[in-house]
């Protein structure tokens, strides 16, 4: 089987997708331009605020995909690439986008709020405060994980931090130059992209010689400042420029393969149970993740991208496109590693990792591309940087998000004034940044790590639970996202059973009890979503 054949007809697929299944989705939330967004009507120039489609595209895009959709795939390929391909096709088209999607609709329909809002509205306000503390101690560890990744990876790669460095402050000037000085968004952009990879080049020239523990500290101010700070001036354009970054890997290494000709020689399907990994089912769907779907899209669709939308019809290139894109990089990075045979593949992951792997891999094809004449060496170098850059990004939106979840859980309703820790961000941020660093310098981040992968896709189910009463309470044909959302609910659920008896076996029973109150959690909500749903019903059989 050739790769050419593998990437092509994922592309079709997706395009495909878009049209039709995006379509039938349009359709079915009956989205269109009558009404006015939350970025104008709730304008406030800090969190509130419009942003071109392509803007919009490319923050969300350069929010949601971190190492995920890179890391996953590669990882999963242990149970072979035919089951990790069909998920990411089907996964992505039926699952991941009508999530992402309908997040992004769903909070918009709600002044821009994020689910944890949807669930008070329709579910009630205790199933509202579970979700947000779930969801803002689960964005806690993506904080402190995240972090440690930075700067463990500009630590090592010192030309890295100070080309980071250089971006933060190209990105802020590009946000004064469209914002306030108006200036057209295409030569603003052609401007930005050439400073861009300027900044790479400079960063080669005058690396940034610092231990990890001093870009942890420099770190923690950055998104401290990143999460107060008007989104206009410096995470919208930084994550836009960003994702230029990310569309140069993904076109450089899809063109590659055209004159690499790769064929796969990984193993279609290997065993049911993987050693470290667990049973294809449901290990291979938490394993996958953002490659398919991932809970995190929900809290930044209904969190940040909701707030920026300028008109209604962009939620479907946002959210559904944003997810498809997703989806390509996904396969990219499947078909960076599959030209390898399973042994030597399995002996890359087990002593680089996954994004050397995949940066090896991309590499390769890059460098076949006869009229770049780009060294191995320098594209290898530059897909690493692409991935740390990408690792910045949820860093610095995983932080702004959990001040936002934490102010909705102080929130008091029916009252106007609201407490210190609503009203002011610099003090809801602090705290967010303080548990975050707390857990950063415990040394004990990445060892409760494994059962966060399961409660991500946790949040998923819930988002799509959230979301599902909803669309019932409108009266409309929900199945697109009640399907998903049970199929989310068995992956999690079972995954968290599966992690509960594995940790009581290997003694650790701090794993045990937090798999065990995520599982009680999620029964919780779905016996209350339950009930709604159920009166939802009786009320549709007494109107006939």
């Amino acid at each position: 089987m050739s790769g050419i054949v593998i990437i092509l007809f994922a592309m079709i697929v997706f395009s495909f997708s878009y049209k039709y299944y995006g379509g039938y989705i349009t359709r079915k939330l009956n989205v269109s331009n009558s009404q006015e967004t939350p970025s104008h009507t709730m304008y406030d120039g800090v969190d509130y605020c419009p942003a071109k489609t392509p803007v919009l595209v490319g923050h969300h895009f350069a929010s949601i995909a971190g190492a995920g959709p890179i890391v996953g795939p590669i990882i999963a390929a242990s149970f072979g690439w035919i089951p990790v391909y069909v998920w990411i096709l089907l996964g992505a088209t039926f699952i991941g986008g009508v999530h992402d999607y309908t997040s992004i609709v769903a909070s918009v329909r709600h002044k821009g709020k994020s689910i944890g809002q949807i669930i008070e509205t329709y579910i009630g306000h205790n199933g509202k405060k579970l979700f947000l503390l779930f969801a803002w101690a689960t964005l806690i560890l993506v904080i402190a994980v995240f972090m440690l990744i930075v700067a463990n990876t500009f630590a090592s790669i010192p030309s890295s931090g100070t080309s980071s460095l250089l971006f933060i402050l190209l990105a802020v000037a590009f946000g004064l130059t469209v914002y306030k000085y108006k200036f057209p968004l295409w030569l603003s952009s052609i401007i930005g992209v050439v400073l861009l990879f300027f900044c790479i080049y400079i960063g080669n020239l005058f690396p940034l010689q610092l231990s990890s523990q001093v870009w942890i500290y420099i770190l923690i101010g950055y998104i401290f400042i990143a999460s107060v700070t008007p989104v206009w001036i410096l995470l919208q354009p930084r994550d836009y420029l960003n994702s230029y970054f990310l569309y140069s890997l993904m076109i450089g290494g899809i063109v590659g393969l055209f004159f690499t000709f790769p064929e796969i020689h990984l193993a279609p399907v290997t065993n049911f149970s993987i050693d470290k990994i667990g049973y294809l089912f449901p290990a291979l769907f938490v394993t996958v993740a953002c490659g398919a779907i991932s809970g995190f899209h929900s809290i930044v669709g209904s969190g940040t991208t909701s707030k920026q939308l300028d008109k209604e019809s962009d939620a479907r290139v946002v959210g559904y496109g944003s997810m498809l894109i997703e989806g390509i990089l996904a396969v990219l990075a499947l078909l960076s590693v599959a030209s390898l045979d399973q042994q030597h593949f399995l002996e890359l992951l087990e002593s680089k990792g996954a994004v050397a792997a995949f940066s090896t891999g991309v590499a390769n094809f890059i460098h076949n591309i006869p009229f770049l004449n780009i060294s191995t060496t320098v594209a290898t170098n530059f897909a690493a940087l692409a991935v740390s850059a990408f690792a910045l990004t949820t860093l610095d939106t995983a932080t702004r998000l959990a001040r936002f979840s934490f102010q909705e859980f102080f929130e008091i309703r029916e009252k106007k004034e609201q407490n210190i820790l609503v009203k002011n961000r610099f003090v809801a941020t602090a705290i967010t940044v303080a548990f975050g660093a707390t857990l950063t310098f415990s040394g004990q981040t990445m060892s409760i790590w494994p059962v966060f992968g399961s409660a991500n896709q946790l949040l998923a189910a819930i988002a799509l639970l959230a979301i599902t009463v909803w669309i019932a309470s409108l009266k409309l044909n929900f199945s697109f996202t009640l399907i998903p959302m049970i199929f989310m609910f068995a992956v999690t659920l079972t995954a968290l059973v599966t992690l509960f008896y594995t940790n009581i076996l290997n003694n650790n029973y701090i794993l045990s009890i937090i798999s065990v109150l995520l599982f009680v959690l999620a029964l919780i909500l779905v016996f209350q979503a339950y009930r709604v749903l159920r009166q939802n019903r009786k009320e549709v059989e007494l109107a006939k």
